[in-house]
């Protein structure tokens, strides 16, 4: 049977999201049992499989505008495509107005951050690894969804646990230019590098953008291999979705 999580936060009503676990799913081996990515070297037809159980167990209004994720920070509206592309399209985060579309990312230890405004009437999917969250990817989120930052929440779903995210000097450094407050984020190993948390990464950078209504984390995708897909704990894996759609008429200005 298809599991998942459904986000903690106050969000209004007409706001559905949901972040996927490994269970439930066709495919086999190192993609067991519900990996979404078709780019991971799974079989397509286990894929599709899962997909439709997705979309069946959550009731979504629609195909989810799956994307070609590249560590940038790119933005697809997805209330302008409405029609699946023949091809996935490449962006590292979406936002839609209204009902009838579906964001989504895929992570496998890089964090998703989900957006909606207080209102209820659009919200938004970012894939943040550190290169997506040092790029920018949530302030190109946070402007393409078009509403004042006060007026957004946040929820930080299923991503790497700072006792296993193990990075460079170059990585901190990228960090400490966004702001002096991401030091404290960074704890230095035996190895002389870096654990990085990127749940406080994330808040730090959310707090900078004028967003103060920040959910979620906690999670540790390397740890629990029961639960969590995780690249860094087995490379050859699968991909969990985190999904935010809105249910009912549009709302709001488009």
């Amino acid at each position: 049977m298809v599991d998942w999580i459904t986000p903690d936060w106050p969000a209004p009503p007409t706001v559905k999201a949901a972040a996927t676990l490994r269970s439930g799913g066709a495919s086999e081996g190192a993609f067991s049992s519900l990996n979404l990515g078709l780019h991971v070297g799974d079989e397509p037809a286990a894929v599709a499989e899962n997909r439709q159980r997705l979309k069946a167990a959550l009731g979504v209004p629609a195909e989810p505008m799956w994307l070609n994720q590249v560590h940038g920070i790119d933005v697809v509206d997805v209330s302008a495509e409405r029609a699946t592309p023949p091809a996935p399209l490449t962006a590292d985060a979406s936002v839609a107005r209204g009902a009838g579309a579906v964001c989504v990312v895929m992570t496998a230890d890089c964090l998703p951050v989900l957006f909606c405004d207080r209102t209820g009437s659009r919200v938004g999917a970012a894939h943040a690894g550190w290169r997506g969250l040092a790029g920018g990817v949530l302030g190109a989120t946070i402007k393409s969804l078009g509403v004042p930052p006060s007026q957004l929440m946040a929820w930080l779903g299923p991503a790497i646990e700072q006792a296993a995210f193990e990075v460079g000097d170059e990585v901190r450094e990228a960090f400490l230019k966004l702001g002096a407050d991401n030091a404290t984020a960074f704890q230095r190993n035996e190895r002389g590098r870096w654990q990085a948390d990127l749940y406080q990464l994330a808040r730090n950078e959310l707090a900078r953008l004028g967003v103060t209504a920040v959910y979620g984390g906690g999670f540790e995708c390397f740890a629990d291999n029961k639960r969590f897909f995780s690249y860094r704990r087995e490379s050859r894996t699968g991909r969990m979705a985190t999904l935010v759609w809105l249910e009912g008429p549009a709302a709001g200005p488009a």
